[in-house]
């Protein structure tokens, strides 16, 4: 299939990457596991058999008129633990690598039928300056997108970060969430070439 480029001629792309059908359950179970696995899952709480202290029985059994009590720690007292403590857990989800490539793949094909993909030749920049990248930004009309380029450019990252609904990933580490996070998606056609090898 064709895709249309900045400059007005057309680009040879993978049908097998550009021309998927969107399979919007997989696409959501990928997304969700991706985001699942970078939470940091470290919460914790201390049970009562984790707290310090609470060896002696606090007062004798009868003859006080409170109630009987056989430890300071118990979950009724303060600082004592807690009755269901939260413990450190892992949040990731099983997504093998077919999984994944596919939902990118439905991704690629779904911006590219909605004509959100953009190709250009390159993208440089001769100092990292906001102005400069927003100037290229506004030929192609956009205010809102996500430039991919075949290797780390840091005039590109360093000029991108002023710009809040703009951002600078490689072929190598775009992901779905990124991808479904922004309006339009900027190719060069070097990272173009590798999103296809990555993922045909």
């Amino acid at each position: 299939m064709q895709l249309n480029a900045a400059n007005g001629v057309t680009v040879e792309v993978s049908d097998s990457v550009f021309g998927a059908d969107y399979n919007a359950s997989l696409v959501h179970q990928v997304v969700t596991a991706y985001l699942a696995g970078a939470r940091a899952g470290t919460k914790a709480q201390k049970n009562r058999a984790a707290v310090s202290g609470g060896g002696s029985k606090p007062y004798r059994q009868k003859g006080t008129g409170r109630a009987r009590a056989g430890t300071t720690r118990s979950p009724l007292w303060r600082s004592g633990g807690k009755i269901f403590a939260a413990e450190p857990r892992s949040y990731q989800q099983k997504v093998n690598r077919k999984m994944y490539r596919g939902a990118v793949r439905a991704i690629l094909s779904e911006l590219s039928r909605l004509g959100r993909v953009h190709v250009l030749d390159v993208l440089e920049l001769d100092a990292p300056k906001t102005k400069a990248l927003k100037a290229k930004l506004d030929d192609l009309g956009l205010d809102e997108a996500l430039i991919v380029i075949d290797e780390h450019n840091d005039h590109l990252s360093l000029a991108a970060r002023n710009l809040p609904r703009v951002d600078v990933s490689t072929a190598l580490r775009v992901d779905p969430v990124s991808l479904i996070g922004f309006e339009h998606l900027v190719l060069t056609k070097a990272a173009l070439e590798r999103l296809e090898a990555r993922f045909a």
